[in-house]
């Protein structure tokens, strides 16, 4: 399983779903659906977006979790 932890880089950053949003060049809404794990897929570009706003590796904000 993957597991998405942006909402707690974000808070670690003290950035809101807004600010990032607009940081990276996405919707507020595009956002929360990664915070919350329901995104399908995402693009590199915005990954790496994402990453250099909150200086972070994609392995802080995505990990896999095995089946148990």
């Amino acid at each position: 399983m993957i597991r998405i932890t942006l909402n707690v880089v974000m808070a670690q950053r003290n950035m809101t779903t807004s600010e990032l949003a607009k940081r990276v060049g996405i919707t507020p809404t595009n956002i929360s659906i990664l915070k919350t794990g329901k995104v399908k897929a995402i693009r590199f570009s915005t990954l790496e977006k994402i990453c250099a706003v909150l200086d972070c590796q994609p392995g802080d904000i995505i990990s896999y979790v095995a089946d148990k």
